[in-house]
């Protein structure tokens, strides 16, 4: 018998390894999400991630919260001959991981998980549905806040209707090194006293009153000389200046809640 003509071993081994699925591999360009380790034998079929976006959740009161921040969104596939796993040890793994830092299950059902973390600075939902065939998505939202856009013209027309302007410059937890994203406020500051040269300020932190007293009044006060030293490296004279850090002790809003506590935290332009 005649083999069949045009096909020999090679083209066969060659045709054999272009239909090995490739959506066994992760899609090009995604990974996890910091937070998580994958569970073994899953592949990234598809991957999306927003700088600033928004998510809908339910809570543990089944009402349903709007959430804002950097989102992102994975979908997992189990590789051919992989270890089959329930929705239920799937999202489970996810919540154990939250579970450790503070975080809660706030709602199930059996297809989708909500995990709820407010620790902190730091809140994140995190949504976990199964696709069924041995598919499931991931949705995480990590609290941003939107970049404050405000110019140094408004900033004057504050000190001059009421002597005070409060800004929402934000630092890494716990210390004085102020985020690449407050930067941009920053410089409309240094904007403000280059076009007002007979301006003086006096530069005043704030916190919420989360731990000590003494440790917040000291933390504030660096970080409004962090504001002054920045000021510096763009050329305002420092004798305009002064720092002062109040901590904890004019709180503007209930500290009771991360809103609250959120809106304590800032640094005040105060016109001298």
């Amino acid at each position: 018998m005649n083999k069949p003509s045009g096909i020999g071993p090679a083209l066969l081994l060659a045709l054999a390894i272009c239909f090995v699925p490739l959506r066994a591999q992760d899609d090009p360009g995604c990974k996890d999400h910091p937070m998580f380790t994958r569970l073994s034998d899953f592949y990234i079929d598809n991957c999306e991630t927003s700088d600033f976006d928004s998510h809908e959740f339910w809570d543990k009161d089944e009402n349903e919260i709007v959430f804002e921040g950097r989102k992102t969104r994975i979908e997992y596939c189990l590789k051919e001959g992989g270890k089959h796993r329930s929705f239920l040890e799937i999202w489970r793994n996810y919540a154990n991981v939250l579970g450790k830092m503070g975080g809660t299950v706030e709602f199930t059902n059996p297809n989708i998980a909500y995990i709820h973390l407010s620790k902190d600075d730091r809140e994140v939902w995190v949504e976990v549905e199964g696709r069924g065939g041995d598919c499931y998505t991931l949705v995480i939202v990590e609290k941003k806040a939107m970049v404050q856009e405000i110019t140094a013209g408004e900033m004057l027309d504050a000190l001059n209707s009421q002597g005070f302007i409060a800004l929402d410059i934000h630092f890494d937890v716990d210390q004085a090194v102020i985020k690449p994203e407050s930067q941009p406020v920053v410089g409309q500051i240094a904007v403000l006293l280059k076009d007002n040269p007979q301006l003086a300020v006096s530069i005043e932190g704030h916190t919420d009153n989360t731990g000590a007293a003494d440790h917040n009044k000291a933390l504030s006060r660096q970080r409004a000389e962090a504001v002054v030293a920045a000021l510096v490296t763009q050329g305002i004279d420092a004798k305009r200046m002064s720092a002062v850090g109040w901590g904890q002790e004019k709180p503007v809003a209930d500290n009771r809640s991360d809103a609250g506590r959120a809106k304590n935290r800032r640094v005040e332009i105060v016109k001298k």
